[in-house]
């Protein structure tokens, strides 16, 4: 196996900033509902609790079984259960990077191409004092 990094798949701060604000692109949140929603503790110290404006949740652990990644069909449902529209752009999010891998996995398994990874994610944004935070299980 050989990585070749490609920085056009990685979103920075100043991409979220601006992709909360127009809406030009999905995001997808791979955090556990709770934490999404703002009503389980961050486990990171000085991080504020709740998701982005406009933020999906698509909590990583939804999208596999037993160890393994959920079949197409699975995966479709799952995803376009949580709001996100497979023919528009998406950014995959999560506490600290990793976990939004998982969802790029998916979508790439779906055949969606059109994604990136932010990977300062929630401990970069939550960690911030002037970036907008909403909570509550709903996006808004």
């Amino acid at each position: 196996f050989h990585a070749d990094f490609d920085a056009a798949r990685v979103a920075s701060l100043a991409d979220m900033r601006r992709i909360v604000e127009t809406g030009k692109s999905q995001i997808a949140d791979a955090r556990s509902p709770g934490r999404f929603a703002g009503t389980e503790p961050e486990p990171r110290a000085g991080v504020r609790s709740g998701h982005m404006p406009g933020a999906h949740n698509v909590p990583f652990s939804a999208l596999a079984e037993n160890g393994e990644l959920l079949s197409e069909d699975r995966l479709r449902k799952v995803i376009e259960d949580a709001g996100i529209d497979l023919s528009k752009p998406v950014v995959t999010t999560c506490g600290s990077g990793i976990t939004a891998a998982a969802i790029t996995l998916a979508l790439e398994t779906l055949g969606h191409t059109d994604n990136r990874l932010y990977d300062g994610s929630w401990t970069e944004w939550g960690g911030l004092g002037d970036t907008p935070v909403v909570t509550g299980k709903d996006r808004q």
